[in-house]
């Protein structure tokens, strides 16, 4: 018996998707759980989506994801409000298919604490200042590869190759591979400063740690759709992370028509 769950952006039209997702399913036996779900349904777009998987980080062995959308095509979202009945048709089966994408982890360590806090992104992480330039040494499975100044910089998982990491030039990345992608945002180049200024695409052996030169600073970094203010921070550490997300397949929708459909179709 599937548990199931089902999160809204909250707008009207969301909402009503939701309420009637929710009866849908319930007719057709499944149990709604917001505890222990194994599918969580999104309504809205990629937004809701992210926020709904930070949600339930904790439980990624055993829940899988969906996504309705009530915007633009979404990367995460792609069934249509109009195909929510065959949605529920589908759910309702025994099996379905489960397709796994790579996340990021992110450890952040901090001077004169026990314990580094370590968080899970499925687009992307960055680092940047509140205010004045960012600068900070980046080392490559323990070897320092360059003294970074600029503006910030942005670790990305494949599937958020097209979200903020696009926008700073870098590289689209097929979600099957295993990897993670370092851009810089408007590095500064000159006598003293010199870095690659090309993104960076790492496998999955590898480590990759930011460290400010002064530990004293504080610096923005955000999660996703999350931000957060950190200081005293002694060294970021970025690695592909062991956990998968995985997503509930119902039907045949390649990545590159995907792309294709968000940037390139001039279809409204």
């Amino acid at each position: 018996m599937k548990r199931f769950v089902v999160t809204s952006k909250g707008d009207d039209k969301s909402n009503a998707i939701k309420t009637i997702l929710d009866q849908y399913l319930s007719d057709f036996d499944l149990i709604m759980d917001e505890e222990t779900p194994d599918l969580v349904i999104t309504v809205g777009g990629d937004g809701t989506f992210l926020h709904a998987v930070h949600q339930y980080f904790h439980r990624l062995e055993d829940t899988a994801f969906i996504g309705v959308h009530t915007g633009h095509l979404g990367f995460y979202a792609d069934w249509l409000p109009d195909e929510i009945e065959k949605l529920v048709i589908e759910i309702s089966k025994e099996k379905f298919e489960l397709v796994e994408y790579p996340l990021l982890e992110v450890k952040v360590f901090k001077k004169h604490a026990k314990e580094y806090k370590r968080y899970l992104a499925l687009n992307e992480a960055t680092v940047r200042k509140i205010e004045g330039s960012v600068v900070m040494d980046i080392n490559i499975n323990g070897e320092l590869f360059e003294r970074f100044r600029g503006d910030g910089l942005c670790m990305s998982t494949p599937s958020g190759s097209t979200a903020y990491n696009k926008a700073l030039g870098g590289a689209i990345i097929h979600p099957s591979l295993s990897t993670m992608q370092l851009t810089e945002m408007s590095s500064i180049n000159n006598r003293v400063y010199r870095t690659i200024g090309s993104p960076l695409i790492f496998p999955s052996h590898h480590v990759v740690q930011f460290k400010p030169v002064n530990e004293a600073q504080s610096f923005l970094m955000t999660i996703d759709h999350l931000t957060k203010s950190v200081d005293h921070v002694n060294l970021l550490e970025c690695t592909v992370a062991k956990e998968k997300i995985k997503f509930a397949r119902f039907r045949t929708f390649p990545f590159w028509k995907r792309v294709h459909d968000s940037f390139i179709s001039d279809e409204r």
